[in-house]
């Protein structure tokens, strides 16, 4: 009995660590986030959104704060665009359409700074840095 609960409590942490699962799909998702994020830029980062929303779901609960300050922008970003009839594939922040009014042009320029923030910056080198410590795997090539 004292083994079966051992061993349990061995699973748990594992799990609450991130564990397998979450490596697992670093790795799964490495060299498609190396083709995304090579580039840098915000089109590229919303390509990969919904691999990063993959990685938050499965991440440990130590940087699940970090993955939700780093997701939060570029969700918004994302929303902005398409609240706007913009495809977030095709975004070009120096030609934003002339028919935009005002107000989704203003949303969708303090989203696309947001993406910028140091506090958003800081969250991501800090997912980066989990996935090289505890997966050994960077989180791009």
């Amino acid at each position: 009995m004292r083994l079966l609960l051992a061993a349990l409590l061995v699973a748990g942490s594992l799990s609450a660590c991130g564990g397998d699962d979450y490596c697992d799909a670093v790795k799964d998702h490495q060299a498609e986030l190396t083709d995304v994020t090579a580039s840098g830029t915000p089109v590229a980062l919303l390509q990969a959104l919904p691999v990063f929303r993959v990685l938050e779901e499965r991440s440990p609960d130590d940087i699940r704060d970090d993955w939700q300050a780093f997701l939060g922008p570029l969700e918004q970003l994302d929303d902005a665009l398409r609240d706007a009839g913009i495809d977030p594939a095709t975004y070009d922040a120096t030609a934003l359409p002339d028919s935009l009014g005002a107000e989704e042009r203003t949303r969708i320029e303090d989203a696309a700074a947001g993406i910028l923030a140091p506090a958003v910056v800081r969250a991501f080198d800090s997912v980066q840095q989990q996935a090289k410590d505890v997966c050994h795997t960077p989180l791009s090539l």
